[in-house]
């Protein structure tokens, strides 16, 4: 029995996507217009034998074109009187409601798919934008609500979508048979179609393309069948901050370890059949023991599973990844690191703020707020690091904000040193506070300790108010800033 508690796999869908097969099927279109030239063009472009009633208005240039070219049936008649029987779709242009109304009635009185172009109450389905790869199509719906956004859509997977697309996929359909019967279902002829999906964004097809795919598809049948892991940079939350690489690992991977920070956004990007297993780890709560995850991480790799190891931010930047690529590396597990977007460069992103400003800062530091027990890491160089030139971002540090205050005005860093923190940084809940060294530990107290933080110390943060307008570039770096937390609106994304 299914877990009622557990989350739906899949959203809720306005529409449900469906390609129809045409070729050779025979579709109506009632109308003379330019709007009903273009869908029996697309019509008969999908291979439909399609025939249009113009009843007794005269056929615009765009449908005697299509005739001329023998790709549509023009009749004088009206669609009331044109044969129903065996249609796969109808289509009309009407000028008013009664006379929509009266063709969608027809159309579900004898079974028969339908639209009323620009009218969806009285339609049974609807088209989409169209990206036309073919035999590769890809259609794009907003349930007719904003068909402007979907021409958009259109335009930028248009540019993602190399023209050759349509030639790799014929050589897929050529080869389907033979791979089929040559590598058995699961993880082998995965690969294999992985292999053949990076050639095909590469480039077109050679002509010894089909050889050398089969002698490709005959090295991954004799290789033995090991996994690998991926450690995969997840950013610091907004789905839209991914690498196409990131993208790309998440679509086919076969076990997702997770870590307790990942949006739900993003995981919903990930291939439907993989598995997903909570793997946080949150300072000052119940959470998997790093021993834990690498005995995991093994054993699913060594049983042939493509494994993501997805992390909040940067898996180099305080991520503990070297501990668990030595691990894997260590069993001759195959490992591979995709970075991510680190929560320092989203917040200077963020707040348009340069954390290297030639007039503010030589440096940037990364610098982790505590060790493994919890408490600030005993080996810093307090001295180094209260440098007035150099800018600072302290990972992790919220508990020991206070501590870090005192230990860097102790060693001679301005009490009024700009100090920026954030939470939940690039979501719609994002939280920043904007103030000085001096109040780091109230300000803190302020943001809450429940998120994931990060704050900056430097004169970098002077230049801009934290969700305001930028200060006079004639007055000082050394400005005193605004106090205060501020939460920022909503994003739509």
């Amino acid at each position: 029995m299914a877990d009622a508690s557990a989350p739906a796999r899949m959203e809720d869908l306005a529409v449900l996507p469906l390609f129809f097969r045409l070729k050779g099927r025979p579709a109506l279109v009632a109308g003379a217009s330019e709007a009903a030239a273009w869908k029996a063009e697309l019509l008969a472009a999908a291979g439909a034998d399609v025939t249009v009633c113009l009843g007794g208005e005269k056929a615009c240039d765009e449908l005697l074109a299509l005739q001329e070219d023998g790709r549509v049936r023009l009749q004088a008649v009206n669609w009331q009187v044109a044969e129903w029987r065996d249609l796969s779709l109808g289509l009309a242009d009407c000028d008013d409601d009664a006379a929509a109304e009266a063709f969608a009635a027809r159309a579900r009185a004898e079974g028969v798919p339908f639209n009323v172009i620009d009218k969806p109450a009285f339609c049974s389905f609807q088209f989409g934008s169209i990206v036309n790869r073919s035999p590769v199509v890809v259609g794009i719906s907003t349930d007719g609500a904003a068909p402007v956004l979907g021409q958009a859509i259109r335009r930028r997977i248009e540019t993602l979508l190399p023209k050759a697309l349509a030639e790799w996929a014929g050589l897929a359909a050529s080869l389907r048979d033979a791979i089929g019967a040559r590598l058995k279902p699961g993880g082998a002829r995965r690969a294999f179609w992985e292999h053949f999906v990076d050639l095909s964004f590469a480039g077109r097809p050679e002509e010894e393309a089909a050889e050398r795919l089969m002698t490709r598809a005959t090295q991954i049948a004799t290789a033995p069948q090991t996994g690998s892991v991926t450690l995969v940079g997840a950013g610091p939350g907004d789905p839209e901050l991914l690498t196409l690489k990131a993208m790309r690992a998440l679509q086919s991977a076969d076990v997702i370890l997770f870590d307790d920070l990942i949006s739900p956004e993003i995981l919903e990007l990930a291939r439907r059949e993989a598995k997903r297993m909570l793997v946080g780890k949150r300072g000052g709560r119940t959470s998997c023991r790093q021993e834990d995850i690498n005995r995991m991480m093994l054993d699913l790799a060594r049983a042939g599973k493509r494994v993501v190891r997805l992390k909040s931010g940067d898996p180099s930047v305080f991520g503990r990844s070297g501990e668990e690529i030595t691990a894997l590396q260590q069993a001759g597990i195959p490992v591979s690191v995709i970075p991510g977007i680190t929560a320092a460069s989203a917040l200077a992103a963020g707040t348009t703020t340069s954390l290297t400003h030639r007039d503010c800062a030589q440096s940037v530091r990364f610098i982790t707020g505590h060790s493994k027990k919890g408490a600030l890491p005993e080996d810093i160089d307090w001295r180094a690091i209260a440098d007035p030139t150099t800018t600072t971002m302290f990972y992790m540090g919220g508990r020991t904000a206070g501590e870090i205050s005192a230990r860097l005005i102790a060693e001679g860093l301005s009490p009024e040193t700009p100090v920026l923190i954030a939470a939940n940084i690039s979501r719609a809940d994002e939280k920043r506070w904007h103030g000085t060294l001096a109040g780091l530990g109230e300000g803190m107290k302020e943001i809450g300790y429940d998120n994931p933080v990060l704050f900056g110390i430097g004169r970098v943060f002077a230049r801009k108010m934290a969700g305001t307008e930028a200060i006079d570039e004639t007055q000082s770096v050394f400005h005193k800033p605004m106090h205060g937390v501020q939460a920022l609106p909503a994003l739509s994304r």
